[in-house]
């Protein structure tokens, strides 16, 4: 286990030392073992059989360089059916189960009162237990009601680390947002199970020293602009515990939280032998309130909510979800669109698929660092992330190598990915620019849509990338939005 827990510069404290023995079960998905019956078998399956299929249009590199030029270098701007391997995201990009399909075809389309909803609100309250939920059209829009009541100038809210939605409502809104991630979580080698933590002495001091401007304190699981790292139920616990003691609202952006609870059955001392329904039940039931894009671990291709206790925040949001989404048994989805997240609300918690799911994403991990591809570890739950800066020293972060990566990978082998770094992060609120804490690209993997056939491919296309990497120049912005500008901005290479 000391290879795997690392050594790393005396900066493993006690606890984490406590929480070695409960990382073995990553090891043996290190080694791709999948227990069926007694026997370990070598092979990770899907456990799930395909029953309709969508056809890959196949392009040559010429075509797609072409294709690239056209939107400017900028992968949001590629038509999907460009793209051979599409892992911009994992956010509504997955495919629903045969039962959620079934459970489309009871939605009730009824403006007010709807079936759809009760079923809806009783699934999140399954496992999260709020007292209001608030459906919304995704993740972002739950933020953006949240925000435009407890945000505005003069504020400042700290996270872990904010993802680029939150960050861009709570600084539209006119508020300042903080990233308080532990010094682990800045570094892509370090091996702490737990790098999606919140800084808890940073945090202290950072509720002493801005005392009533902090509205609420968030908490993001897993960390997704960290590596998709997740976060232990001991520093939930203890974030919540804080942020309690200081009279502010503790909100968690729940997005991937049974991947979450995964790794916390995996990793965390006490948890091995629970269920992720009751882990899960535990890393809210400390929380004021939460947002979530139900196209994350809720199988859903669109939607989300917000929730809340306090009667009177909710009054609040009610009436800006009724200005901006939709009625309150609504909130701009569909009733079918309600059931296929409730429905999807009980099979994300299923332990086979979790298992697969990281396992996954541990297979190419392992496959990229063996051909000496830099990628950040330990696995996390939804994205492989390579690490631009270490693989691309000779670009300045300024000029963007993740984003020069991402893009030679669509070229080469047409595989969309996306920046986490200085493209996304880097601009900051008064127009300055300086670099991100980590320049990432993000290969995110839909639920339940690709095949070990398509992450060879992937694994290969790598190797052709090994070969033209030092070749790689950096990139120029030459048009940007004020705000979240990496979706539409347009760049030129340098």
């Amino acid at each position: 286990m000391r290879n795997l827990m690392g050594a790393e510069r005396g900066s493993h404290n006690a606890a984490t030392a406590a929480l070695a023995p409960f990382v073995l079960s990553v090891v043996t998905w290190r080694r791709g073992h999948l227990k069926t019956g007694e026997a370990l078998m070598k092979t990770i399956i899907e456990p799930f059989r395909i029953k309709s299929v969508e056809p890959i249009r196949l392009t040559t590199r010429a075509e797609r360089e072409a294709r690239l030029k056209a939107a400017h270098y900028n992968l949001f701007g590629l038509k999907s059916d460009d793209v051979l391997i599409d892992l911009l995201t994992d956010s509504g990009t997955g495919a629903m189960s045969a039962a959620q399909w079934a459970a489309m075809m009871r939605g009730d389309e009824s403006y007010a009162g709807s079936p759809s909803f009760d079923r809806f609100e009783a699934a999140v309250q399954n496992l999260m237990p709020f007292k209001h939920i608030l459906p919304t059209h995704q993740g972002r829009a739950a933020e953006a009601i949240l925000f435009s009541i407890l945000g505005g100038v003069g504020k400042n809210i700290p996270s872990n680390t904010h993802f680029d939605t939150t960050r861009g409502n709570i600084e539209g809104s006119g508020a300042l947002a903080f990233d308080l991630v532990i010094d682990e979580g800045k570094d892509s080698q370090s091996l702490h199970p737990f790098k999606g933590n919140m800084d808890l002495e940073k945090l202290e001091t950072f509720l002493i020293e801005h005392g009533d401007s902090v509205p609420c304190v968030m908490h993001t699981i897993t960390n997704n602009a960290g590596g998709g790292q997740p976060v232990s139920l001991e520093n939930i616990r203890a974030v919540a515990a804080l942020a309690k003691a200081h009279g502010r609202p503790f909100i968690i952006d729940g997005c991937r939280f049974a991947e979450n609870a995964w790794f916390i059955k995996q990793r965390e001392a006490g948890q091995g032998e629970r269920s992720i329904t009751d882990i899960v039940r535990d890393c809210f039931a400390v929380a004021d309130g939460m947002t979530m894009s139900a196209k994350k671990d809720a199988f859903g291709n669109i939607g989300g909510w917000l929730a809340l206790n306090d009667d009177e925040l909710a009054d609040d949001a009610r009436v800006r979800l009724i200005q901006t989404e939709g009625f309150v048994t609504y909130g701009g989805l569909a009733g079918r669109d309600l059931d296929a997240i409730a429905q999807g609300l009980t099979e994300i918690v299923d332990e086979d698929y979790l298992r697969y799911r990281i396992g996954t994403n541990q297979y190419i991990i392992d496959r990229l660092d063996a051909m000496g591809v830099p990628v950040v570890k330990p696995a996390g739950g939804h994205a492989v992330f390579v690490d631009a800066r270490a693989w691309l020293p000779h670009i300045d972060p300024l000029a963007y190598p993740a984003q020069a990566l991402a893009n030679r990978l669509y070229e080469i082998g047409g595989i969309r990915g996306v920046e986490i770094g200085s493209l996304m992060f880097g601009r900051q609120p008064d127009g300055s620019e300086k670099p991100a804490a980590m320049e990432l690209v993000r290969l995110a993997i839909p639920r339940r849509t690709y095949t070990q056939s398509h992450a060879d491919y992937m694994i290969e296309a790598f190797e052709q990338l090994q070969a033209e990497k030092d070749s790689l120049k950096g990139l120029k912005v030459v048009k940007e939005p004020r705000l979240m500008r990496h979706f539409t901005c347009q760049l030129r290479p340098l």
